[in-house]
């Protein structure tokens, strides 16, 4: 500890990027510029990628609306080193990991605060729209700011979700906008956004949305293999409904003091399809799922040398599962979840001179959960997160440190806990800049974090094990970044590569630890991943309001189980196979034309094959598949009131493709999008 602590010290922290040699930072928000230390500089996003110590993507509201996409988790595809298992359709489940450490390895933030999830340890995207949504940052390892809540440290990757602010044009004290999607399986999408001017310091937004789909898209059935017989099904017991509303009230004090309330609902119900398995689609299994929270974030710069900021939030979720058709004592299976959680943070920033800083944060939770199943255990889990971090930056180089001390406490009603755990996290980064009058740089991270076992892990009938350990991450990067504008045709230009190196030890796996049909969760899994990631930029301006943007990434990666190669364990037939579900290669590429009549925008996916289970051989085999869409999309001005229209074509070449084994993803469809602001 005295080691990690020196490390810090000595390699010094400072504020998160410069511009120049300039070290003042600036962020936009609600139509004023604030100078609070250690927040990020408004850089065009394709610089601030490339001075980043650790990988970072960024997608803003603009670069969302050219992807074709509707939720974020169809967003989250784009990111290089991502894997998104998408069960398919709007209402399938959709969860991400990042290079291939589980899902439960990636945090997800929304405007600042972790969403969490005990349950099952990872979160859903599906529930999240993009009609809000201001940007997504996805960031490997660690984010750039210092200046955050001790939980965002505590994962190997972080998923930032930022909703829109308020920002007041032409002396307006409003804003209202509205859309309408509709288009293929029964979709129809309203939403409203309202931004107010309450008075001279405050301000408010509100956002409500509505989608429904039947989501009854045809597909392929292949009986046997694709030589064989097959014919054309649609999916089943796949409509789904879903509400969404928050409200946002903003305290802008001064240029170094602000405070942001949100209250937040969502509600969906939808059918749960089956595999389509044994020529046999039918299903009747349904799911209603509801959440409330409520959370606050104050920041305030004391002085020049000074910041503090504290966060708050109260969550609620409820889950309700049924199968009518369940052949038990009551003629149906039907279970209730639910799930609250209180979360405390303050952080403190000290900026001991104009390109050192240092942080200090600290977290308190408390989740609890409880469901109407036989003997369940009512878990409490207590949380304490410490982290101590800082950053140094010059013209040169940039460095970054950070340990965090998590303490974890269970109680339960019924049976007995899993105990507490007590854990060490480091953190070291770092860029240099070998050419002066280039933006070439050079970086490197490291990061040895973890993650605890979910209450289902622990809790859930025979397959729960409370002697679990937490699952451990080893991460290294090391990377090249480039960023250059020019004049004339090409204006700026973006690059970067890196190479990664992660193992992951006291993997948490089930296996039929008591007989075949009792099944228990262990830590015996052992995983190795090294890949690398590529993404590049280019914007062009051919002729005078024309502006041509071509984007793509690239992911090469081998996550292999090392779990063991004795040839008497049952775990030496899938010694260094692929792991489930992780293509060898991956990516994205993106281009969008913005002219003065129209704009057009192309996007593609592409995965190379997978394997559905760990053994890979050839019945085990997923075919790679590549997905197209474009579309075209015009604003139009009447007054003061601005009008759009957009029209979509999704998978263009009516792909019949799988994610997930046997969950037919959608062929052809198309989307109508009206929108109005006033």
């Amino acid at each position: 500890m005295k080691r990690i602590v020196k490390i810090i010290w000595l390699a010094g922290l400072g504020i998160s990027s410069v511009t120049g040699s300039s070290f003042a930072q600036t962020v936009l928000d609600t139509a004023r510029v604030y100078t609070i230390p250690e927040v990020t500089v408004a850089d065009r996003y394709q610089i601030r990628e490339v001075r980043a110590t650790a990988p970072v993507q960024i997608l803003s509201a603009e670069e969302l609306k050219a992807l074709n996409v509707m939720q974020v988790s169809d967003a989250v595809k784009h990111f290089s080193g991502v894997t998104v298992k998408d069960y398919g359709g709007i209402g399938g489940l959709k969860t991400v990991s990042v290079r291939s450490l589980g899902a439960q390895h990636t945090a997800v933030s929304y405007d600042g605060i972790a969403v969490t999830d005990c349950q099952t340890g990872q979160i859903d995207l599906g529930r999240f729209s993009l009609e809000n949504i201001d940007k997504l940052v996805l960031n490997n390892g660690q984010g750039e700011q210092i200046f955050q809540p001790a939980r965002l440290f505590a994962s190997a990757g972080t998923l930032s979700i930022q909703t829109l602010t308020p920002h007041f044009e032409d002396g307006k004290n409003f804003l209202l906008k509205g859309t309408l999607k509709t288009g293929s399986w029964g979709l129809v999408n309203p939403s409203l956004y309202w931004e107010q001017q309450l008075a001279d310091k405050w301000s408010l937004t509100a956002q409500g949305e509505w989608m429904s789909s039947d989501g009854r898209y045809p597909y392929t059935l292949y009986y046997g293999d694709k030589d064989d017989q097959h014919s054309r099904e649609k999916r089943k017991n796949t409509e789904v409904q879903n509400l969404r509303t928050e409200v946002n009230v903003f305290g802008n004090f001064s240029d170094k003091e602000q405070l942001r309330l949100k209250a937040y609902y969502y509600q969906s119900s939808r059918g749960l399809p089956n595999a389509t398995t044994y020529y046999y689609d039918y299903a009747s299994q349904h799911l209603w799922d509801k959440n409330v929270f409520v959370q606050g974030h104050y920041k305030k710069e004391l002085n020049h040398r000074w910041a503090v900021q504290a966060s708050a939030k109260w969550n609620w979720s409820y889950q309700r599962y049924l199968d009518p058709d369940y052949k038990g004592s009551t003629g149906q299976s039907e279970n209730n979840y639910y799930q609250q959680e209180y979360y405390v943070s303050a952080s403190a920033l000290y900026r001991a001179f104009d390109n050192l800083s240092f942080s200090l944060s600290t977290d308190g939770s408390i989740n609890r959960m409880n469901a109407d199943l036989h003997n369940f255990a009512k878990p409490v889990r207590y949380s304490w997160l410490t982290a101590l971090a800082g950053k140094y930056v010059n013209e040169w180089m940039t460095v970054s440190a950070s340990v965090l001390a998590t303490v974890i406490n269970e109680d339960v009603s019924v049976g007995s806990s899993a105990g507490g755990h007590r854990k060490w996290s480091p953190y070291f980064s770092a860029s240099f800049k070998p050419f002066p009058r280039e933006e070439f740089r050079i970086r490197f991270f490291y990061k040895d974090i973890f993650r605890l076992p979910s209450f289902n892990d622990l809790y859930y009938g025979q397959t729960g094990n409370i002697r679990l350990k937490p699952e451990q991450a080893q991460q290294y990067n090391i990377g090249l970044t480039y960023g250059k504008q020019f004049e004339g045709l090409v204006s700026s230009l973006s690059a970067t590569v890196d190479a990664y190196a992660n193992r992951v030890t006291d993997k948490i796996v089930a296996t039929p630890t008591k007989n075949l049909f009792i099944w228990s969760m262990v830590n015996l899994g052992k995983v190795d991943i090294k890949g690398i990631d590529v993404t590049a930029n280019i914007c062009l301006t051919p002729f005078e309001g024309y502006l041509l943007t071509l984007s793509g990434n690239y992911t090469y990666q081998r996550a292999l189980d090392v779990t063991s190669s004795d040839p008497d364990s049952p775990e030496s037939m899938t010694y260094k196979h692929q792991i489930a579900y992780t293509p060898r290669v991956s990516g994205s590429g993106q281009a969008v034309l913005e002219t003065p009549y129209v704009n057009l925008s192309y996007a593609m996916l592409f995965s190379g094959k997978r394997y559905v289970l760990g053994q890979n051989i050839t019945k085990n085999r997923l075919d790679g598949y590549t997905d197209h869409s474009v579309s075209a999309y015009r604003d139009f001005r009447f007054r003061k009131m601005t009008t759009s229209l957009r029209i979509e074509v999704l998978n263009l070449l009516n792909k019949n493709y799988e994610i997930v084994k046997n969950f037919p993803m959608p062929g052809r469809s198309f989307r109508v999008t009206v929108g109005i602001k006033y």
